[in-house]
């Protein structure tokens, strides 16, 4: 079965939420190895997105939320930097 959003086919996770958010998912969940100043811009950026559609943060949560809980592979290498937890 495919899935679509919009016209577009859906492949996989990262697909279905760039094109249902809009932005790439890295912008919400970091990267791997990203430093302090990338984090701090990444967040900043974040921050801007929502202040300018505040109707995006309930769909930003869930979407953190299930990654999180059923994708771990999708964070692999930047759950530290959600919590904001420093080495």
């Amino acid at each position: 079965m495919r899935e679509y959003v919009g016209s577009h086919e859906v492949r996989t996770y990262e697909d279905w939420f760039e094109l249902s958010m809009g932005t790439e998912p890295q912008l919400w969940l970091g990267v791997e190895g990203e430093s302090r100043e990338e984090r701090a811009a990444r967040l900043d950026a974040g921050l801007d997105i929502l202040a300018d559609d505040p109707e995006l943060t309930p769909a930003v949560a869930a979407i953190i939320t299930d990654a999180i809980t059923h994708r771990p592979g999708l964070l692999a290498g930047v759950l530290p930097a959600i919590g904001g937890a420093t080495r």
